[in-house]
């Protein structure tokens, strides 16, 4: 993570009293950017304005000297700061916002000289956003903290902007996995671990979000009492039984939330134990192979989760991205959330019904965040009472006889809507139509909730027309008709008239400034008039900043119930998109038990047939695959682009979805619980690491054969093409044998070594399968349909000749492939080459090929004519003009 060094000491005495306050600030935050508050603007120093200039590309001045040198400075607009806060966060900084603590005038009260005090309110890190604008709505931002107490080692994760608060154990070889899931923003770890060569093969993959910290804030025993002081309780007992790690990591978050906000707590929900059996172990290389969150170019158009993805709300779908991160194991659970989408599946009117309800629902969690932190306004209140006042609409369209039957979760989501009728009637009758961004803006608090507020008001609005009509009798009484009444913040209102006009402002008009082309007055009246307005003005302000902090607080104390509320929403909302995306594209709710069953009819992949339905390329090719004990392992043969690793990694995201509780795209379906799924399909190098193409691909396959237990599902492409023929042969021979015979899994292994196909004689559990096709006058067509048998050859050299490869490499290719087929093994290599005939031969033989058929004048001519348009003299000098071409050579 990129840092700051500390900038000089503040003890030299040529500092002016500014530079030596940012200098005091600056030396508490050294590993930081620091924002100096000055007026309306930020302003950086010293290295801080090198670094935050270069990273966002804005000019880089200089502001006075520091030891005989000039200060670097750069500086971004207060309104605008949130943007520039995005990108210097997404390049890995922390920034630390000094704001300006007390008025100019309370200043003045300490010496004329005094500065104004500033503080740091708040230090801004990945994991610790909660602005809408930095923030994506239909994402997470986890704060993930790690932490050991003995042989344990336990992971809690937080996501400030929403409240949603977990723990889990973990292995030191299922780290990396669980990071995975959770794709956090920020990590923190102890600085110990950053040399112990136990973690650095884990951490080195996520060291942009790492924040070391000091090993005495992973404490189990501060954890545990931190965590008691935030929930009010005497025991954790009611949470889980946390072990020691575990209670030094939720510690460890919560100190470093406390932290960063200065001493502000938003409020979070209970943290919940999440044990590792409850969750499909997915690890990342997985995760990238499939696609499931982005693409691998980081996209999310185009990820199984943008496909599938109908929900309303940005609730629901933060929790759609969170399912589809944790499949679950329990079948209970997965048949719980089934039940709530069969429910909306055949319920279509009640279905439209709460969707179209949930378009009225702003995000609830993160405005609630953003107020219970101190960074929220009206407009936060507004989406409080907004979003709670749809789930009384919610509660009718649900309640129904029906709900005491079998569907638990929707009566369940039901009850947990609440009832807020006292809340969302409360800021109805307190918040104005139009709302500012900001309380301290004022004007949010609506007529006739407060009578002396309508007052203050009035009496501000009155005023204001009082000065309209004393500009109007000043300009009458001096027959100066551009005479105007202004107000600015130094000066206050004051009379300007052109300097031409200056004679006519004689008697009660005081001088009180001279420009170059105006001159400004005053008068006793309007200063008392002046008086008037600024203490109602200032009164009617701090009279609607108490009635915020009254809201606020109301709020604020209905907060578990307005949790409760939106995580019904989200529940609600995601089971509706299920049940939205099953209709729209025949998906069906599939059978999940305990058993070892793996039986898929009519299989797709979501993602590729919805890229077929929108390029009008026709519909998706659906297959069968049933992993049953006798064929648990298969290994499917058959040419590139003939669709094997589209249907490798369909069966992995059908049993994604499936586990999820979700529909799945085939016709049926019945899959025993997968409890870790592993895919190894494609091929990218790790440069970074110094790691080819073929050892990434080794060291994922060893991590698949090193874990994988018989419940799991492995989907392996290609395994040992990236080396010589006969050391990737022997590899994949290997590992076939040992997903057979040790991990004893179910699995699909496609692969061009047809030799492997022989291994079916000898492994009870292989099955032979192939990607089926046909060859039509010398080409080849894929029908992307998986028959069982194997298949003969790889049909390598017409799929070159598809991708336009040059006919002269396709020709070569085909010479070398029949001498090689011909040949017996032993041939040596100067006797093969000897049998071959020269490149250059070939390419004479294509252009001899070529220019046969290529049509001759005489031909081209005879084509080209029509006799019955022909005159008889015209005929007569074609037949003449065709001998002469025919005598041509």
């Amino acid at each position: 993570m990129p840092t700051v060094a500390k900038t000089k000491s503040q003890e030299n005495k040529s500092v002016t009293p500014m530079m030596a306050q940012y200098l005091a600030i600056k030396s508490d935050y050294s590993d930081s950017l620091l924002f100096y508050r000055m007026g309306d603007f930020y302003e950086l120093f010293f290295e801080d304005a090198v670094v935050a200039a270069q990273a966002l590309d804005i000019a880089l001045t200089k502001r006075g000297k520091h030891e005989g040198e000039d200060i670097p400075m750069c500086g971004v607009p207060v309104h605008s700061a949130d943007g520039y806060l995005q990108r210097l966060i997404r390049k890995g900084h922390r920034v630390a916002v000094a704001e300006q603590v007390e008025s100019p005038a309370e200043a003045k009260k300490r010496g004329s000289k005094s500065v104004v005090k500033r503080d740091v309110v708040r230090l801004v890190t990945p994991g610790t956003l909660t602005e809408d604008n930095l923030l994506d709505a239909r994402a997470h931002n986890f704060l993930v903290s790690i932490a050991r107490s003995g042989s344990s080692l336990a992971l809690a994760w937080l996501d400030m902007s929403t409240g949603e608060f977990f723990t889990t154990g973990s292995a030191i070889e299922d780290l990396d996995t669980h990071l995975a899931r959770l794709n956090p923003g920020e990590i923190l770890v102890s600085d110990r671990w950053l040399d112990d060569p136990a973690y650095q093969e884990t951490l080195q993959q996520w060291d942009s979000c790492l924040t070391p910290l000091p090993s005495a804030r992973f404490d189990s025993q501060n954890g545990e009492k931190r965590l008691k002081e935030i929930f009010e309780v005497s025991a954790l007992d009611a949470f889980g039984q946390f072990n020691r790690a575990e209670l030094a990591a939720a510690g460890s978050l919560v100190d470093y939330v406390e932290l960063t906000q200065k001493g502000k707590f938003p409020l979070i929900k209970r943290p919940v134990q999440q044990a590792a059996s409850d969750i499909m172990a997915i690890d990342g290389a997985t995760r990238r192979n499939l696609e499931l969150i982005r693409t691998m170019n980081g996209e999310r158009q185009g990820s199984l989760l943008a496909t599938i993805d109908r929900t309303i709300t940005g609730a629901g779908a933060r929790k759609l991205a969170a399912d589809i991160s944790s499949p679950l194991m329990d079948v209970a659970a997965i048949h719980y959330r089934q039940n709530m989408v069969s429910y909306f599946v055949s319920n279509s009117k009640r279905r439209e019904s709460i969707r179209e309800i949930l378009r009225k629902c702003p995000d609830v969690e993160r405005a609630l965040s953003r107020l219970t932190l101190g960074r929220g306004g009206p407009r936060d209140l507004a989406a409080i009472r907004d979003g709670l006042a749809q789930t009384a609409e919610l509660r009718a369209v649900l309640t129904d006889d029906e709900l005491n039957g079998p569907v638990t979760g929707i009566s369940q989501a039901s009850k947990q809507l609440g009832f807020h009728a006292e809340i969302v009637d409360e800021l109805t009758k307190a918040l104005a139509p139009d709302l500012p961004l900001l309380a301290r803006d004022g004007g949010f608090i609506a007529k006739g909730y407060r009578v002396d507020l309508d007052e203050l008001k009035t009496l501000r609005d009155e005023s204001r027309r009082h000065i309209a009509n004393l500009q109007a009798k000043y300009s009458t009484e001096t027959k100066v008709p551009s005479l105007k009444i202004k107000h600015n913040n130094v000066l206050g209102y004051f009379i300007e008239v052109t300097p031409r006009f200056a004679d006519n402002m004689q008697g009660d008009f005081i001088h009180r400034q001279t420009m170059a082309n105006a001159i400004r007055y005053t008068t006793v009246e309007l200063g008392e008039l002046e008086d008037k307005i600024s203490r109602a003005a200032d009164r009617a302000t701090a009279l609607e900043l108490e009635l915020f902090e009254a809201l606020l607080k109301k709020v604020i104390g209905w907060g578990s119930m307005i949790l409760d509320a939106a995580e019904a929403m989200a529940t609600l909302d995601v089971s509706a998109s299920h049940a939205e995306l099953a209709i729209d594209q025949s998906y069906v709710r599939p059978e999940v038990d305990d058993s070892f069953t793996f039986d898929i009819q009519g299989g797709r992949h979501p993602v590729v047939e919805a890229a077929l339905l929108k390029e009008n390329e026709g519909s998706f090719v659906a297959n069968d695959c049933n992993l049953s004990e006798s064929s648990r392992l298969w290994l499917l043969t058959g040419p590139n682009m003939a669709g094997k690793s589209t249907f490798l990694r369909q069966n992995a995201i059908i049993t994604i979805l499936a586990q999820i509780g979700a529909y799945v795209p085939a016709t049926k379906a019945h899959i025993g619980v997968v409890d870790r799924l592993f895919s190894r399909v494609g091929a990218a190098d790790d440069l970074a690491r110094g790691r080819s193409t073929f050892m990434v691909e080794m060291v994922e396959t060893a991590s698949i054969l090193n874990q994988a237990t018989e419940r799991a599902l492995v989907i392996l492409d290609e395994i040992g093409r990236g080396t010589a023929t006969f050391d990737g042969l022997s590899i994949a021979w290997a590992t076939v044998e040992h997903l057979h015979d040790m991990n004893k899994c179910r699995g699909l292994f496609a692969t061009h070594y047809h030799e492997l196909t022989a291994l079916s004689e000898k492994l009870t559990a292989l099955s032979n399968h192939s990607m089926k096709v046909r060859e039509w006058k010398g080409d080849v067509i894929f029908l992307h349909e998986v028959g069982s048998g194997s298949a003969d050859r790889s049909y390598g050299i017409q799929v070159a000749k598809l991708a336009g490869l040059p006919a002269a490499v396709i020709t070569r290719a085909e010479t070398v492939m029949s001498h090689l087929q011909e040949k017996d093994q032993g041939t040596s290599k100067t006797k093969l080459v000897d049998d071959l005939p020269l490149f250059a031969t070939v390419v004479e033989k294509i252009e001899e090929e070529k220019a046969a058929t290529t049509p001759s004048e005489l031909e081209e001519k005879l084509r080209s004519l029509n006799p019955d348009e022909l005159t008889p003299r015209e005929a007569q000098n074609l037949l003449y003009e065709l001998k002469e071409l025919m005598q041509d050579p």
